[in-house]
């Protein structure tokens, strides 16, 4: 898919796993007490192998952010979770984290699912709800955890 932004939206190549842990564990959104949640996470060749794995590179080929589909995720039956959504921190503000979602609908879609998940990095919710999600619970704190997050679910078709 590509958009007016000159965004090309792919499958995430193995090749790519390495620049894709680097925006998780180095995101300007996850600094402080934050910093904890991705400080360990990593998209390896087995993740990309299990969950739908999305990238946004930029005319000049440079990755620009990527989601992640887990299904199955929350929920039930025909319903998915987004697990990754990520920009890099000089490409955001372009619409790049919108046409990633747009992108997961649409895979979502082709695999059946009827209701997507997220369990949302609290500064980020506003996006979700930006892009159709609405709240439906609180995850409390556990772990390395510890704030609560919001649970937003998007109803797809």
């Amino acid at each position: 898919m590509t958009s007016t932004l000159q965004v090309a939206i792919a499958p995430a190549t193995v090749a790519e796993t390495e620049v894709l842990t680097t925006m998780v564990r180095t995101s300007g959104a996850y600094t402080g007490d934050y910093r904890v949640m991705v400080a360990n996470q990593t998209i390896d060749a087995a993740y990309i192998a299990r969950h739908v794995t999305r990238v946004a590179h930029g005319p000049d080929g440079e990755l620009l952010g990527f989601a992640t589909l887990q299904v199955p995720g929350r929920g039930g039956p025909g319903e998915g979770e987004v697990d990754f959504m990520f920009v890099a921190d000089d490409a955001q503000g372009r619409g790049i984290g919108r046409l990633l979602m747009d992108d997961l609908r649409a895979e979502a879609a082709k695999r059946g699912l009827h209701r997507l998940h997220v369990v949302s990095h609290p500064p980020s919710a506003g996006f979700y709800r930006s892009c159709g999600f609405r709240d439906v619970g609180v995850i409390e704190p556990y772990g390395r955890i510890g704030w609560s997050r919001p649970h937003l679910v998007l109803s797809l078709g």
